[in-house]
């Protein structure tokens, strides 16, 4: 099984930014802790924090992977660009967020991505990851 986690802006900046928020590891070393947890899954990873950036990546991976697991960032809420890389991609998509965004400013409470992915898990920390994932493995 082949996944790809891609990870949108300030995402870099985990373990350092807002630890009350997003928790105190960063995604690098979270990351880690996923491959051996799950050995049997081939893992891809991409962060960045332009827009275009991650169009390319989920055009590039999204007909060849099992599954995109997908933490656009603030960009959920904004990119119209995103959300149409999403629909028009083969590979299932889980939306995560770290952070329940639903209990946050109002601004991110709707999401551009939702209605392309397969689901959305948001609220649940790092852990958020692993329940996407753990849809793609059991779901086989």
């Amino acid at each position: 099984m082949r996944i790809i986690i891609i990870n949108g802006p300030n995402l870099n900046l985990l373990g350092k930014r807002e630890p009350s928020i997003y928790g105190n590891i960063s995604f690098e070393d979270f990351f880690l802790q996923l491959k051996s947890l799950y050995p049997s899954v081939s893992f891809e990873y991409f962060q960045s924090n332009v827009e275009g950036e991650l169009i390319n990546m989920i055009q590039e991976f999204g007909f060849s992977v099992d599954g995109i697991i997908l933490n656009a960032g603030a960009y959920t809420h904004t990119s119209i660009g995103i959300a149409d890389a999403v629909a028009a991609i083969n590979s299932p998509v889980i939306e995560v967020h770290i952070s329940n965004i639903f209990a946050r400013e109002e601004y991110r409470h709707h999401s551009l991505l939702s209605k392309n992915c397969v689901g959305v898990i948001t609220g649940f920390g790092l852990e958020s990851y692993k329940l996407a994932l753990n849809y793609f493995v059991t779901k086989k």
